[in-house]
């Protein structure tokens, strides 16, 4: 979009700083609750590996529904929009937070939680590329996601001295949701000074209905993300599972694991692209394939191991089942791959975006049903056979990174 307001620098300075200090607390607000739902299902609801899988559709679906949301709420734009997401977000958790609802209703709430999310997570860069106002817009959206992570390891870095030191809990209230209620509560005040400090033409643009476009052209591109959503699902929920339900971590353990994780992703992810640049997606896409079949291999044989009271993991074994935790959470660093091939082989760039919209209704359709056949294949035969699921799809992923062309590179 052509930005053609009259628009002062210090308004605009004052307008990015508003922004960045919302980042902030969202990034905050996501650690505080985000980061602890699975051990709030567990701790508050008892649920098995089958019901998990359950819960992943209502947590999901807002991901294939948002774009639909944010199209017919287009007359507001993008900041009034995002802050009626954060306001979504912020009353679904003051409820889960302080009645602990029965499951079914739990369901509907963690919905519009989600849906709260997931319509963010389509507006947040949009809003950081108009602030930018075409200019340094890497650079925007580089301090942008520096912002919230750092704030989301803080968050952690609390939560688990809090959990550790029995200050939270998921006894009602949970006090934790409460705090990340508040963060939201405050960037919904910073979002209404956003949206007056911002010129009204510089608020994004008008959408219409959202675009999808399907193209023969792009049939691999949207197999890889078919695979990478069932993927993605076994590593958001089922991993993260092995160590909450086989071995009963609470939430202060996984907790530390996040802000690892986000630690090292945050070196991790400029290391991928400079992997993608002086290689090539289709050698990086392959490293990738072949690095996950043997971390699903080995959470197969642990999960088994552990499930049948074969082993009790102390010392060696449980540094193990750490790395092979905070080394999945990496497979979602490599989206820019896929993202960097589609864009490498795009007819026109106009198909670009509607195309990775696309790509992540696939992603989320296929997460969705795949959660649910995950947790009744654990609770039916056994941890092991979804990580040899997970193997599977990785090998698929494997055979369709051979077919790319070598010259796919960013």
């Amino acid at each position: 979009m052509k930005n053609t307001v009259v628009w002062p620098e210090a308004r605009v300075a004052a307008a990015v700083n508003i922004f960045l200090v919302g980042t902030a607390f969202i990034g905050l607000a996501m650690g505080f609750s985000d980061a602890l739902l699975a051990n709030y299902f567990k701790d508050a609801y008892d649920v098995n590996a089958q019901q998990r899988g359950f819960i992943e559709f209502p947590r999901e679906m807002p991901g294939v529904l948002a774009i639909f949301v944010i199209a017919a709420l287009s007359a507001l734009r993008d900041i009034r929009t995002a802050l009626i997401a954060h306001a979504m977000t912020a009353g679904a958790l003051i409820v889960l937070g302080c009645l602990r609802p029965s499951f079914p209703v739990m369901l509907i709430f963690l919905f519009v939680y989600s849906m709260g999310v997931h319509m963010y997570l389509a507006l947040g860069d949009s809003i950081g590329i108009t602030l930018a106002r075409g200019e340094n817009m890497g650079s925007m959206l580089g301090r942008v996601n520096s912002v919230r992570m750092a704030l989301f390891m803080l968050a952690g870095v609390v939560t688990f001295f809090g959990f550790r030191y029995g200050v939270f809990d998921f006894a009602t209230p949970v006090a934790v949701f409460f705090l990340a209620a508040a963060c939201l509560i405050v960037a919904c005040l910073l979002f209404i000074f956003l949206y007056r400090s911002v010129p009204a033409a510089a608020d994004g643009p008008a959408r219409s209905a959202p675009k999808l476009v399907f193209r023969r052209a792009y049939l691999r591109y949207y197999v890889i993300c078919a695979l990478f959503g069932g993927r993605k699902q076994i590593m958001l929920v089922y991993s993260p599972w092995v160590l909450i339900d086989l071995l009963n971590f609470g939430a202060d353990t996984m907790s530390i694991l996040s802000v690892v994780g986000s630690f090292i992703g945050i070196f991790f992810m400029p290391m991928v692209g400079r992997w993608i640049d002086r290689f090539g997606v289709r050698n990086v896409m392959m490293v990738e394939a072949l690095a996950f079949i043997a971390i699903y291999i080995a959470y197969g044989f642990l999960s088994r191991w552990i499930s049948h009271n074969v082993v009790v993991l102390t010392g060696v074994g449980m540094l193990l089942v750490y790395f092979l935790n905070i080394i999945d959470r990496m497979s979602a660093q490599f989206a820019m791959v896929r993202s960097i091939y589609l864009r490498s082989v795009a007819l026109t760039p106009d198909d670009v975006t509607p195309s990775l919209s696309l790509g992540m209704s696939i992603d989320h359709v296929v997460g969705v049903v795949g959660s649910f056949v995950c947790g009744t294949i654990w609770y039916i035969w056994g941890p092991e056979y979804v990580f040899l699921l997970a193997g599977l799809l990785s090998l698929a992923n494997l055979f369709i990174a051979r077919g790319i062309g070598d010259s796919s590179s960013g």
